[in-house]
């Protein structure tokens, strides 16, 4: 009889755990019939917001809502959440109901809230139209973008923190989809809110405003990409935008004594030019301080106090040409994305001997791009394209002297700042500045390559970063170059040679332990700033001339992360590569 009863619960409760096998299994198949449906859902509502496709953003919002909602039912009920404490299958079950809850939690509270101002709020709010934009929409919109927003940063992290060692592949794979999936969305909506928050202001919605736009000459570095030979003021007020002056940096004298008091470590590596001359303000790779000096200049010059002060490149103009289409400047020359950089940075000085003339170019170069731009005759998505491009690649920069855009900025590539490292990344700053005083760095190549071992007992990591410049100018650069570019021996460097000043800045935390040039021991100048360890050196280069400088760093802690390399823009774009570093390369 006991045997009978025995068996009876046995069975019993075999029954009720295939019965609640059957029940997860059931519901977690269906589950991920739910996410998959509601995955590609995310990328057409991102497309179709950034299209300005109101009706379609919002039914393809309320279907994905649905979707993530139904997972997130499917995998929260208290069966499921008992089932998760058994052992491997339990911890399969736990990813996956955090993944519908991070799916179901952006589609809540950031992807339909976005869809349902699609019609209202879009790249196109962004077009001006005769030369001012319609701030309102973006005010309107403020609060619920910057809402979407955040939520979607918590889902990302949320979604990273999830421990996905050990699941199945699909899980893991799932995990990897949908946190590369909130990269992209958040991007596009880090964009769209970081420009309501700061558009409207910029624009003088509460008050005229004057900003300065620098344009950096990359064809003569500095840290932040080049010398800013030409600029001009634009004054904006009530979402309209004019430019209203034009100048050179051979407008300014020498400021005796230097415009601002430059913090002692910016003295020491870079010099009172930096406060002294409008064409040096940028020696400094951090441009809050580039921003004050110039818009100090400025002030001092033509009695006027910007607001801010806006840095753009020629690489950057040749971006926004493709959102604008090719525009033919009063000298006749037609300027479009393909032919900017070259005609901007090297034709002109063969053209024109005469600075004057050459800055003459620009300014036309310049007033011919913002006209269009300011008339609304654009391509808005390639426009937006062209800006996260060149934002991305430091290429534009942003500078506000009121408190709260700066504090926008400050969190993004627009504030030209100093690398940040986190748990995950060990960044590190490459800067150039030239010391030829000549427009020759169209022809200096730069290769980097990262490498990072670990040779020491206490487990710290060595971080290498390889520098290979390259001096490609002819041989007979110093006859067929003309004069203005190669700088004709004016500052003791021998037409056609390169001279640059190079600073490799560390992170926080790490030591730094010295610089080899060509595989041997290098004289540099070891130094500190704003709390970053670097190495700085000067390296000059003939034509045909090579080079290689190994900059090595110790850890701070044992932890080796993936090293990130930003670096000055310069002509052309730079891809850091990653090679193996030998112990026997290592310095100690």
């Amino acid at each position: 009889m006991r045997r009978r009863w025995i068996l009876g619960a046995v069975s019993v409760s075999v029954v009720i755990v295939v019965g609640v096998l059957a029940w997860v299994g059931i519901r977690a198949y269906l589950a991920k019939g739910e996410l998959e449906a509601a995955m590609p859902l995310a990328t057409k509502v991102r497309s179709q917001i950034m299209e300005a496709d109101g009706q379609g953003a919002l039914a393809s919002g309320q279907a994905l809502t649905v979707h993530a909602n139904n997972a997130a039912a499917l995998t929260g009920d208290p069966v499921w959440r008992i089932v998760e404490f058994v052992p491997v299958l339990g911890k399969n079950l736990q990813v996956m109901r955090e993944l519908t809850e991070a799916t179901d939690d952006v589609a809540q509270r950031a992807i339909l809230p976005l869809t349902q101002m699609a019609g209202t709020l879009s790249l196109d709010s962004f077009k001006p139209v005769d030369g001012r934009i319609d701030v309102q929409p973006m005010l309107d919109a403020q609060q619920d973008v910057s809402l979407a927003a955040g939520a979607i940063t918590r889902a990302k992290t949320k979604v990273d923190d999830i421990d996905a060692d050990g699941v199945i592949s699909p899980l893991s794979d799932a995990r990897g989809k949908l946190s590369g999936l909130l990269d992209e969305v958040s991007l596009s909506i880090d964009v769209i809110d970081g420009a309501a928050q700061l558009i409207p202001a910029m624009l003088g919605n509460e008050g005229p405003r004057n900003y300065l736009v620098l344009f950096q000459n990359n064809a003569e570095l500095r840290s932040t990409g080049g010398i800013p030979g030409a600029m001009a003021m634009v004054h904006t007020d009530g979402g309209s935008m004019n430019l209203v002056q034009q100048a050179a940096a051979a407008d300014f004298p020498k400021f005796k004594p230097p415009v601002v008091e430059l913090p002692i470590e910016t003295r020491a590596l870079y010099g009172d030019n930096t406060a002294q001359y409008m064409q040096d303000v940028n020696f400094t790779p951090q441009f809050a301080l580039s921003g004050q000096i110039a818009r100090e200049m400025w002030k001092r010059q033509f009695g006027v106090e910007v607001d801010g002060v806006i840095s753009v490149d020629p690489i950057a103009l040749s971006y926004l040409l493709k959102a604008t289409g090719p525009i033919v400047l009063p000298s006749g020359d037609e300027i479009n994305g393909d032919n900017a950089v070259q005609l901007l940075l090297q034709d002109v000085y063969a053209r024109y001997q005469v600075p004057a003339d050459q800055n003459a170019f620009f300014a036309s170069a310049a007033a011919a791009v913002f006209d269009r731009m300011t008339q609304g005759d654009v391509d808005t998505s390639k426009l937006v394209a062209a800006l996260a491009e060149a934002g991305t690649e430091r290429r534009v920069l942003i500078w506000s002297s009121h408190e709260e855009d700066q504090a926008v900025l400050s969190d993004s590539t627009l504030s030209g700042a100093l690398p940040v490292s986190d748990d995950q990344t060990q960044a590190f700053g490459l800067y150039f500045n030239d010391a030829t005083a000549a427009k020759m760095d169209p022809y200096l190549k730069v290769d980097v390559e990262t490498a990072r071992a670990v040779c020491r007992n206490d487990k710290l990591p060595n971080y290498s970063i390889r520098v290979t410049l390259t001096n490609t100018a002819p041989a007979d650069a110093a006859v067929v170059l003309p004069a203005y570019v190669t700088g004709d021996g004016g500052s003791g460097v021998a037409p056609g040679s390169i001279r640059t000043n190079v600073a490799l800045y560390g992170a926080p935390g790490t030591f730094n332990l010295g610089v080899l040039r060509d595989g041997q021991s290098a004289p540099y100048h070891p130094a500190s700033d704003s709390g970053y360890t670097l190495s700085k050196l000067q390296v000059e280069l003939a034509p045909g001339e090579s080079t290689v400088l190994d900059f090595q760093f110790l850890g701070g802690d044992a932890q080796p992360k993936e090293m990130v390399v930003e670096h000055t823009p310069l002509v052309y774009s730079l891809e850091t590569s990653n090679v193996d570093l030998g112990c026997e390369s290592a310095l100690q």
